[in-house]
């Protein structure tokens, strides 16, 4: 079995999710600068001013073997379009979380987040054999808490009064999984949602 931290490319139809690198900042921070993601007040990207510090922590952990990030990049016209992240890993169990996930605006609502995470579980429960595959977002996130629906992800707890915000404001999250034993329906399902795309 694949140690989860290695490095690796996942690639379909519409999008390549690649090893993040340092390279990658320019695009990625247009990105940041045009839409303004780091501006919405119950998720977490950096601004363009963390940017570079954020990518450089990202590929620490990395190194310690406790996250696995992906530049999304389209294949369309072979632009980086986002950050998606494998993180907090439990190499024993074996199970992880898909997370620190964004995109530009331009492709949300499109096929790359399906067939984006559908690579990543994939992955996840057939390559590292994971026993579960877990999401999480602010309880008030609603366009996150749909999209991690529609995957096929099962609620499986609220953890009340979980964090802080970086505003200060005590943040609910809901918890969602794929286990090994959903993800025979869950691949058909995606695998029929992508037919769309």
């Amino acid at each position: 079995m694949k140690k989860i931290t290695e490095w690796t490319t996942l690639e379909g139809k519409l999008v390549r999710l690649v090893p993040l690198s340092i390279e990658h900042y320019s695009e990625l921070h247009e990105l940041i600068e045009k839409d303004r993601p780091d501006e919405l007040w119950y998720t977490t990207v950096p601004s363009v001013t963390d940017l570079q510090r954020d990518i450089e922590h990202k590929l620490q952990l990395q190194q310690k073997g406790l996250m696995l990030p992906f530049t999304i990049i389209s294949k369309a016209n072979n632009r980086v379009v986002g950050i998606t992240t494998f993180m907090n890993i439990d190499s024993q169990t074996p199970r992880l979380e898909i997370g620190s996930t964004w995109y530009a605006k331009e492709v949300q609502r499109t096929g790359i987040n399906t067939e984006a995470k559908y690579l990543l579980l994939k992955y996840a429960l057939e390559d590292l054999q994971c026993i579960a595959v877990e999401f999480r977002t602010h309880i008030l996130n609603q366009t996150s808490r749909r999209a991690i629906e529609r995957l096929g992800a099962k609620l499986d707890g609220i953890l009340r009064n979980h964090r802080l915000t970086t505003g200060g404001q005590k943040r609910d999250t809901c918890v969602y999984s794929i286990t090994d034993y959903d993800w025979g329906s869950v691949k058909v399902h995606l695998e029929w949602l992508m037919k769309k795309y």
